[in-house]
């Protein structure tokens, strides 16, 4: 199965080369008119990541992941997807995060892709009368997947086994609802218990308007209650505001969420705060911005990769609210270099409640080439520095390729 994944791999960098994070993910079922009945679906990503944490051993991972499915074209509105994953490691010098899964030495460094091969997205959708109904695993992203995401940038990316519901009766209005029995986690169905699936009730609505010229503003509510005992402590209700838009030539958005029934105990509550300001200088953008989370308030659905840099230190405790507040001031910089490639630098100084940098501080360079509407390559570092007993020193490389269609 290795031999046969690197000569894929071999084969398709020969002809184009590299893709993206994984952020943008494959696309769902659609109801154009489609030139066949069945329409195969491929996604291919190789990634070489390099992590060390302080107090453990560094670690090194080559990894593969394809994601192989078929969709079907509309008939009368329905429409269908199914979705296979599969990971492999073909350097397997890292600790994948649990020890059920392989590779699972606990010396090593986290580094969160374990060998796996399972069902991805399997769902029935119909779309008519302004609205997309789909039921069955799928992939469920609101607004910056600060709240509710796909964990993208893991090989193992998380679906959910949910009813949703998208709906733009009234112009200018876009309503989501989802209900959630099980979270497909990133660790994959070689793990137990939590960490290979969390059931429970879970019950997302989302909102945006856009009728206002130069103006998005968006609401949520998300009301999460998990039933096994090692995740009853993510269970939260969370109430949400947020606006983006463009003033005095500048891109701003901000976010105000309250959280009840916050922190492992689920005995307390606090406030999210996220805003930022980017500024377009010709070929290149500047963005300065300040995220923060009250003691206690937890992300258990969350793309936590995207926030608090690309180290990934403080994903855990995102997560789980295991903390004393987190505030992450931060500023990047974007700008095209040579052979179209996009370089961002950003730096990130941590406080608890305060805006500080009692927690440490953080940079990431990212190098971007997208060569095609397939094929993307995308190179990362991450580097978090503290002396804070709740967190670790980290540092993490990355250099990928992801193939598309």
């Amino acid at each position: 199965m290795k031999q046969h994944t690197i000569n894929t791999l071999l084969a398709l960098a020969a002809i184009t080369t590299v893709s993206h994070a994984g952020t943008a993910p494959l696309a769902d079922v659609t109801t154009t008119p489609a030139t066949s009945w069945l329409t195969p679906t491929l996604d291919i990503r190789a990634r070489y990541e390099f992590a060390d944490v302080d107090g453990l051993d560094p670690s090194h991972a080559f990894t593969t992941r394809e994601r192989v499915g078929v969709k079907t074209s509309a008939w009368n509105g329905f429409s269908a997807l199914v979705e296979g994953e599969f990971t492999q490691d073909l350097v397997d010098d890292y600790h994948s995060g649990t020890a059920d899964t392989k590779p699972s030495d606990a010396k090593n460094s986290t580094i969160a892709d374990p060998q796996n091969n399972e069902l991805n997205q399997a769902l029935i959708q119909y779309s008519g009368f302004d609205s997309t109904v789909k039921v069955g695993r799928q992939r469920i992203i609101y607004d910056n997947a600060a709240f509710i995401g796909n964990v993208g940038w893991r090989q193992n990316e998380q679906t959910y086994d949910a009813i949703s519901l998208l709906n733009t009766s009234i112009p200018d209005l876009t309503l989501n609802y989802a209900f959630i029995d099980q979270v497909n986690r990133i660790f994959g169905e070689e793990a137990s218990g939590t960490f290979q699936n969390a059931p429970g009730e879970i019950h997302l609505l989302n909102a945006s308007y856009a009728g206002i010229s130069g103006l998005t503003l968006g609401s949520y509510i998300y009301s999460m209650e998990f039933d096994d005992a090692g995740t009853t402590g993510w269970n939260n209700e969370t109430y949400g505001i947020s606006a983006k838009g463009s003033l005095a030539g500048l891109n701003l958005h901000g976010e105000l969420a309250f959280q009840d029934e916050a922190g492992p105990l689920n005995d307390g509550e606090g406030l999210y705060a996220h805003f930022n300001a980017t500024k377009a200088l010709g070929s290149q953008t500047l963005t300065v911005g300040i995220e923060h989370l009250d003691a206690g308030v937890q992300t258990p659905l969350a793309t936590v990769h995207a926030f608090n840099g690309y180290a990934d230190a403080t994903d855990a405790r995102r997560i789980s609210g295991d903390h004393g507040g987190l505030t992450d001031t931060y500023a990047s910089h974007t700008l095209p270099i040579f052979w179209g490639m996009k370089w961002t630098n950003a730096a990130h100084v941590f406080g608890d409640n305060s805006i500080s940098s009692d927690l440490g501080f953080g940079v990431d360079s990212v190098l971007a080439k997208k060569f095609d509407d397939h094929l993307t390559a995308i190179t990362k570092l991450g580097y978090f520095d503290t002396s804070d007993a709740l967190y670790k020193s980290t540092t993490r490389v990355s250099m990928e390729l992801n193939y598309s269609f």
